[in-house]
């Protein structure tokens, strides 16, 4: 891990608060792989249909059946990979239902989200297109609850085996495309403690290593991803990595962030909230740095060359639904409350990057933390995108550690450090520096030494707002949005800002 160092004063001390960090960029960590910017998009709610894809005959402008307004947006964002079709939808779907002409595919219904019919018309060409319109890495998760190993490598052997040489090839040729496509990922089931088969961790593995072993791509290395835990079930990992480390390329960790966590029935409203839902949202997001510490340290002992990437393949909020939508879509806002927590997310991914390689916020259009939402021809972008948007010289660039003295932030019970830090050179050899404040009350002084760093100014953009739930809304989509920042100064080796309160700040140091 790459190590961001808090050190937390003493109640007493906080007085006048204030942050000093060390940035070393004399010492560089790992790189940071572009893929820990990814995304996620399952058949649930208005995610695909209406959110991505409405068909060539809509009247919503698009591009052979891909909405032009979010193929732009999420372009302009540098999307690098995309998890599709699920999800818990993932071990119910055969991927025989999503080929071949439309009005053939049949239709079912998608028991997991919603109960609403699911016509297949979004299937393996409609992904593959959209991935080819994004310049995105594909990420195929198989179905391993309700199918048999010989699914999933027909499936695989569909989509990548050379024009003309298998029956499969052929196939995919008549239905439209006679090149085969690249597959970088493949998910051996999802959930399988879960929704993807209620199993053992034990024999999860053993199924892991029966479907890895059938599942063979035809044109070139395809990592497979095995089915994780989820928030701190350390036993599962540990069981993974004994029994079937050796034949994966990475495993799969879950966790989502709710302001009340006691029971999934109730987990707080995504607007309207109070300050103490803040306080514990933001309490709640900092366990990710315990589970990516938890989880990394067992796979070490199997895995001492970190061979097998962690990937926090589903993350982010997930509140209680907005009223009077189908539970099942789990539609919610998107707050300054969400951007705060995008961000500090990102920081701790940066801080393990030499374990963490890949990574998918949950959800791309729609649903729970989305980058985006639709609404017929009408299109948002959230303050979770524009943090995208800052984040973008992070993807691909090398880690600089950064060491950080953060007062904290109360709020009845809680507590936690005010303000998260990371820091990267980018592919160019320019200098980054993000900060973020948790505290939805206060400005912070930040100082930061610049070690091995010679600059004379910084400067960059911001998101904030004045209230914690600010969000944007299809009649006033800027609320907010990225603001330039001038106020830093860099003299004598040293950075200094105050950072505003509740806010994402990133800096160019030059």
């Amino acid at each position: 891990m790459l190590a961001s160092v808090v050190t937390m004063p003493a109640r007493a001390q906080e007085a006048a608060p204030t942050v000093a960090a060390t940035l070393h960029a004399d010492t560089p960590g790992p790189v940071i792989h572009r893929d820990v910017f990814g995304q996620f998009a399952e058949h649930l709610g208005h995610g695909i249909y209406g959110g991505i894809w409405v068909g060539k005959g809509s009247r919503i402008p698009n591009d052979g059946g891909y909405r032009s307004d979010v193929i732009a947006a999420l372009k302009a964002v540098n999307v690098p990979m995309v998890r599709w079709p699920g999800g818990c939808f993932a071990d119910e779907y055969h991927w025989r239902d999503g080929i071949g002409a439309t009005k053939s595919r049949p239709t079912k219904v998608n028991t997991n989200w919603g109960g609403v019919n699911e016509d297949n018309s979004f299937g393996t060409h409609e992904y593959m297109g959209l991935m080819e319109r994004l310049g995105a890495a594909t990420y195929v998760s198989a179905n391993v609850g309700s199918a048999e190993p010989a699914e999933t490598a027909q499936w695989v052997e569909y989509m990548t085996a050379a024009q003309g040489t298998t029956v499969l090839a052929k196939e995919r040729e008549r239905n439209g495309h006679a090149a085969p496509w690249k597959l970088q990922y493949l998910g051996i089931g999802n959930e399988l403690w879960g929704c993807g088969g209620n199993m053992r961790a034990e024999f999860a593995a053993d199924m892991t290593n029966r479907y890895a072993q059938f599942a063979k791509a035809a044109n070139g290395k395809m990592l497979k991803i095995a089915s994780g835990p989820s928030d701190s079930n350390y036993d599962w990992t540990d069981a993974m990595m004994r029994i079937a480390g050796k034949n994966i390329d990475g495993l799969a960790l879950h966790y989502y962030t709710r302001p009340r966590d006691k029971k999934w029935s109730d987990k707080g409203a995504a607007l309207g909230f109070p300050e103490r839902e803040w306080a514990t949202t933001m309490s709640h997001t900092l366990q990710m740095e315990t589970f990516l510490t938890r989880h990394s340290a067992i796979m070490d002992k199997y895995d001492p060359a970190k061979r097998v990437m962690l990937a926090v393949d589903e993350w982010g909020t997930w509140y209680d639904p907005t009223p009077g939508t189908n539970p099942g879509f789990l539609e919610q806002q998107n707050s300054l409350r969400d951007a705060v927590v995008a961000g500090l997310n990102i920081n701790i991914f940066a801080h393990h990057a030499d374990r963490v390689k890949m990574a998918a916020i949950a959800q791309m259009v729609n649903v729970l933390q989305a980058m985006l939402l639709t609404d017929g021809a009408k299109m948002v972008k959230t303050p979770t995108y524009w943090v995208y948007d800052l984040y973008k010289p992070w993807q691909g660039a090398t880690s600089l550690p950064i060491e950080l003295t953060s007062p904290w932030y109360h709020k009845d019970e809680v507590a936690v450090p005010a303000v998260s830090a990371s820091a990267v050179r980018d592919t160019a050899g320019q200098v980054h520096v993000a900060l973020v404040n948790l505290d939805p009350n206060r400005a912070m002084p930040v100082t930061v030494s610049l070690a091995g760093l010679q600059a004379t100014q910084a400067s960059g953009r911001i998101i904030t707002g004045t209230a914690m739930d600010a969000h944007n809304s299809f009649d006033a989509p800027d609320v907010v949005a990225p603001q330039p920042f001038t106020a830093a100064q860099v003299a004598g080796g040293t950075l200094t800002v105050t950072l505003p309160a509740k806010s994402v700040l990133v800096l160019d140091v030059r």
